[in-house]
């Protein structure tokens, strides 16, 4: 994990006002609901008593609290113990009881954490171009695999005409010409890439291309878990890749639609458009959960080629925001 970052975590309809639930992210068990403003509160799901469960408890005052349901004690949103009912409601409560907790944000119908040991130094941010002109319908599924092999799937140009043979890669365009990656900033990137079919010539290296020449179709991706593939201004797809542990990732796909300017109409052509996103996505499924190691690395024992430059650019980064946090 990328210490010190925005993460987004869940979708905002899946937390309703008053509701308390418990989920598992970052291989930690983690308390969140809603208080009665529908702000978002998030603490350690384990009870520093008794190891309890603090999610299978309930909200009081209008979800200032949540109360454990093995003993009755009450936290904050701070994860401090206010109360503990069997010393007294009056009785002191000792510092050292106190759990963690997250600080949280919404923001594009995303819950966010900021997953790390420094407070927030910034808000986390979506992608610009993506505004309420564009309506969407989202689905998600648990892969079994680490959120990195997830991303990496998606920013990798060259497997499209195998793994997605019959839906996105027809046409046998096997050779790519790039892929040329290009940050915006330093924690930012696009990736452009043109495949065509085998004609004898080479592959160009990303050298060799300029944008200009590329498919108007690009890839952007944000540390550190969220992608988008922008075919059209009117047309996107979008994945958040939320970390359940190291051995499996929840990932959100949304698919956004502007053709008409009309809300319901665009809201219909992207649930009609949903079904083949999901065949997409369990082709690369069937792929990615094969994987050997699970997890990836900058440095492991796999023979990366040209095609794969937005991979090793990925593990680059990733690698450099990891180190940082330990100096």
């Amino acid at each position: 994990m990328i210490k010190n970052q925005w993460y987004v975590v869940m979708s905002s309809k899946e937390l309703k006002k008053g509701q308390l639930i418990g989920v598992t992210r970052f291989g930690e068990k983690l308390a969140i609901w809603r208080d009665k403003d529908g702000k978002v509160h998030c603490i350690s799901d384990i009870c520093c008593h008794r190891g309890a469960s603090i999610s299978h408890g309930k909200l009081l005052n209008n979800g200032e609290r949540v109360m454990c349901p093995f003993h009755g004690f009450e936290y904050d949103s701070t994860g401090r113990v206010k109360t503990i009912p069997s010393n007294g409601r009056t009785a002191p409560v000792p510092e050292n009881f106190i759990v963690k907790s997250y600080p949280t944000y919404e923001l594009a119908d995303f819950i966010w954490i900021w997953y790390g040991d420094k407070e927030p130094t910034h808000n986390p941010s979506y992608f610009d171009d993506i505004d309420d002109s564009l309506a969407y319908t989202e689905f998600s599924e648990v892969w079994n695999v680490h959120y990195s092999r997830a991303i990496e799937n998606q920013l990798d140009p060259i497997h499209v005409p195998f793994v997605h043979y019959n839906t996105i890669g027809r046409g046998n365009r096997t050779v790519a010409d790039g892929p040329v990656v290009r940050w915006i900033n330093d924690t930012m990137f696009y990736f452009y890439v043109f495949n065509r079919v085998e004609d004898g010539i080479p592959a160009r290296k990303p050298e060799e291309m300029k944008i200009s020449e590329m498919s108007s179709v690009y890839l952007e991706f944000k540390f550190p878990n969220i992608w988008q593939n922008h075919i059209d201004e009117k047309l996107r797809v979008t994945a958040a890749f939320v970390p359940v542990d190291e051995e499996h990732t929840r990932i959100y796909i949304r698919f956004y639609v502007g053709f008409t300017g009309i809300r319901f109409i665009d809201k219909l052509i992207s649930t009609l458009g949903t079904p083949f996103n999901k065949k997409v996505l369990h082709q690369d499924r069937a792929v990615v959960e094969t994987q050997i190691p699970k997890k990836s690395e900058l440095r492991m024992s796999e023979n990366l080629i040209t095609g794969d430059l937005p991979i090793l650019e990925y593990r680059k980064k990733r690698e450099q925001l990891k180190s940082e946090i330990t100096k």
